[in-house]
This record gives structure tokens, C-alpha cells and sequence, in this order.
């Protein structure tokens, strides 16, 4: 299992647009993925993106295959690789909910986000990926994808009042288990 350092915010990786993946299916993406899936796991992370890792490259891995300690209410997501994924809005209607990142360690933020987006990109063979979703799982693709164009989730709140450290704001949950 090999864990990746995470890059927190104020890191100026993290403002970049990171590029698309030109080559599927080769032992370099693989390495990736690997490491990807066991840092975001070892952090009890949703999701997690490359450029959070110091890789400049449009993939991101989300989900579970239980319940995320962190999100304790949160339906399940399936696992997913993603690659040079595009975000479509479904309709104009969108959520507020609360967002936290490993990136942005020990806080969390009231986030507005579409309710339903459809995502299309690649998997890890370079196969086509098409879902229409909603909820939290629309929630998550929104985030991770924003990592590969540079954003961090407080550029997208609209309110600072709804911004904290998670230990004030969710004193029942478990701070140790959020970064």
C-alpha cells in the first residue's frame, strides 16, 4: 500500500489545470491509480484527484465500497476512476450542502453544487464512462473534478459564515477522521 503525501491548500499545485491523460492502460497509470485509491482510502477520503498528489493529470478516483466515516450519512458512491472527465449541469437547480477536502484539512464549508450532472470521460483502459447523477454523488464528481481546473472548494462558497474548523461546526464527529 503506498500513501501519497496530500497537498494542502496554499500549495500553488493546487491552482493549476492539470492535463489530459494521452496513454490508457500503461503501467505508469496503473502506479497512479494504486496510489490514488490507497491515499484516499488511508485518509478516509470520497474522493481524491492527482493534483492533490503533486500529479498534473486530469484523473480522480471517488467512492466507496461502505460508508465514509466522513460523511457517516452519505449514501454509498460506487468506485470510480475517472479520467479527462467532463461535468455537464442537468437543469438549473442546485444544492447547498456541507463540503470538506483533504486538501483543506479539518474544516468544512456550505457549498453550493448542480443537483444532477452528467460525467463522461475514461476509465483506467481508456473505456468510454457516461452516468447521469444526482445528490451526493453529483456532489462528488463536482468536487474532485474542480481540483483538476485549479479550484478548491471555498473559491466556490457564496458564504464565509458557513465556514469552519469540522470539530466546532460537527462537535459528534470524529475530527480525527477528517482531513
Amino acid at each position: 500500500m503506498t500513501q501519497r503525501t496530500i497537498l494542502k491548500m496554499g500549495d500553488p499545485r493546487l491552482l493549476r489545470v492539470a492535463r489530459p491523460v494521452t496513454e490508457f492502460d500503461t503501467d505508469e497509470l496503473r502506479a497512479l491509480l494504486a496510489d490514488l485509491l490507497d491515499t484516499m482510502q488511508a485518509a478516509n477520503g470520497a474522493g481524491l484527484a492527482a493534483p492533490q498528489i503533486g500529479v498534473d493529470l486530469q484523473v480522480v478516483v471517488f467512492g466507496s465500497d461502505a460508508p465514509n466515516p466522513r460523511y457517516p450519512d452519505a449514501p454509498i458512491v460506487p468506485r470510480t476512476v475517472l479520467i479527462n472527465p467532463m461535468v455537464t449541469p442537468m437543469g438549473e437547480e442546485e444544492q447547498l450542502d456541507w463540503e470538506g477536502c483533504l486538501s483543506v484539512p479539518g474544516m468544512r464549508g456550505m457549498v453550493p453544487r448542480w443537483q444532477t450532472v452528467r460525467y463522461t470521460g475514461f476509465d483506467m483502459r481508456g473505456a468510454p464512462i457516461d452516468r447521469t447523477v444526482s445528490g451526493f454523488h453529483a456532489r462528488v464528481v463536482q468536487h474532485e473534478c474542480d481540483h483538476l481546473w485549479g479550484m478548491l472548494y471555498p473559491m466556490r462558497m457564496r458564504d464565509f459564515t458557513r465556514f469552519g474548523f469540522t470539530e466546532v461546526l460537527f462537535p459528534n464527529l470524529d475530527a480525527t477522521e477528517d482531513s
